[in-house]
């Protein structure tokens, strides 16, 4: 099918994948640009399912003049041909996406039956947030050991109680209990009293304020939102494995990336669900066997948000310089991103985990300019030198990364659409990072809008 968005242009040819199903994967602290990847990668699939994750994610999408940054919603729904699908492994803040719905109506995209949510996703409440906010004070408030004590970093989505809800089981709401809001009702007369009694125990210890909340206003915030949803809530596993059968191919959206896995990642600088390939089995219903295709999305250097040890972190005018170029602040949150140089110690790790069987280059115009670069490829650690990515946050953030310097390239390569466009060091950049990784190269992105994208 055609794109259905007129402005929008592809590159010539997409990356070859084995027959069956994909999984779009970042390969480091977020913010790769796996969003442009699955809006490009969308035309050889007819479903799009995102399988974690929440409003905590940003994705941004460049089409032609227009910029698109999605938070729930699949990146395959500038696709109006396509079924995008949020899994069971998803939390949905009813609020933000029906605000994402009702902007990309305004914007001339139609959502109807091509957008749809599981009904066993779970729901973030106000009072998750509320939840969110105070831990995190909680958690930095000083203490007789430790005055000095660094956050997670938390966006205060709500994210992390709404997943803790989920394991409780009975403090949770899912979306299908939003079908039903007189059961809703009494569920959360339950519910409430017991968050009332935790949060305000929280804004005691902290100092903070708090106003309790109160079922009638929960309720009352509900209805408008679940008007616009309810045609969106299904059972999506059986209709996943419906199109499956019928030959149709799906490509599974993860949001964060996998060093922020919540098993696999920087623990407990993470956020709190699988977000590496393996969260796809139990995020959307779909068996591993399926998906033999994980392209995993890796920026040409290294950025993250918020706390967690980050061991090519640059704090100099370099650092700056890559921010800069490469409008390195949160789509959700808007805070300045931690720049660095390229860890392959850590993608190394990541793509193993994720079993990448194709890396997307992501920003190579960013390092245009550049006279060398330089890659990590093993760290010193109290004294050794270790290719091993550590568990232990406090090892990593000890680490000291161990370089390998190689030429830059000066000549811009946002015009380039051939990898034989593409300057000798750049190429050799690529190389480095296929051999000490062991996995190809099969797309580069040299801009954000679609068409500045080379495959090889």
């Amino acid at each position: 099918m055609p794109d259905t968005l007129p402005d929008a242009q592809a590159p010539a040819g997409l990356p070859t994948l084995k027959p069956g199903h994909a999984a779009i994967v970042g390969l480091q602290w977020g913010d790769e640009g796996k969003g442009k990847v699955v809006d490009l990668m969308t035309a050889q699939f007819d479903v799009v399912a995102r399988y974690n994750g929440g409003a905590n994610a940003g994705h941004s999408v460049e089409v032609g003049n227009k910029r698109y940054a999605l938070h729930l919603i699949p990146s395959g729904i500038l696709h109006e041909s396509k079924l995008n699908v949020l899994g069971n492994g998803v939390v949905v803040d009813p609020e933000q996406v029906v605000k994402e719905i009702t902007g990309l109506r305004d914007q001339g995209l139609k959502l109807a039956e091509n957008f749809l949510i599981s009904d066993r996703a779970h729901v973030v409440m106000p009072y998750h947030k509320a939840q969110d906010q105070l831990q995190e004070a909680a958690y930095v408030m000083p203490n007789a050991m430790d005055q000095t004590v660094e956050g997670i970093g938390t966006t205060g989505r709500g994210i992390g109680p709404c997943y803790a809800d989920k394991a409780l089981r009975s403090t949770a709401v899912r979306m299908t209990d939003l079908l039903d809001l007189d059961a809703l009702a009494h569920q959360l007369h339950r519910i409430v009293p017991i968050k009332n009694t935790t949060l305000k125990a929280l804004a005691d210890y902290t100092g903070e304020a708090f106003e309790p909340f109160k079922v009638d206003a929960l309720l009352d915030w509900l209805r408008p939102l679940v008007e616009v949803l309810r045609p969106h809530i299904a059972d999506t596993a059986p209709l996943l494995h419906k199109r499956i059968a019928s030959g149709q191919r799906i490509l599974f959206e993860g949001a964060n990336a996998t060093l922020l896995d919540i098993d696999h990642g920087t623990y407990p600088y993470v956020t709190s669900s699988n977000c590496s390939s393996l969260g796809v089995h139990p995020g959307t219903g779909v068996a591993g066997h399926h998906v033999p295709n994980v392209l995993g999305i890796v920026k040409a250097y290294q950025t993250r948000v918020g706390g967690g040890p980050m061991p090519t972190e640059l704090h100099d005018e370099t650092g700056e310089r890559i921010r800069e170029a490469g409008r390195e602040y949160g789509t959700t949150t808007g805070r300045p991103r931690r720049c660095g140089w390229l860890d392959l110690v850590a993608l190394r790790y990541t793509a193993q985990i994720s079993g990448a069987t194709g890396i997307a280059l992501m920003l190579l115009d960013v390092l245009a300019g550049f006279e060398e670069l330089k890659v990590c490829t093993a760290y010193r650690i109290d004294g050794r030198t270790t290719d091993r990515f550590p568990a232990d946050a406090k090892q990593l953030e000890a680490a000291e990364p161990v370089y390998e310097t190689v030429p830059g390239f000066t000549e811009p390569v946002d015009d380039c659409r051939r990898f034989d466009d593409l300057p000798d060091n750049a190429k050799a950049y690529l190389a480095v990072i296929e051999k000490t990784i062991g996995v190809p190269v099969v797309l580069v992105s040299v801009g954000p809008r679609r068409d500045q994208t080379i495959v090889r």
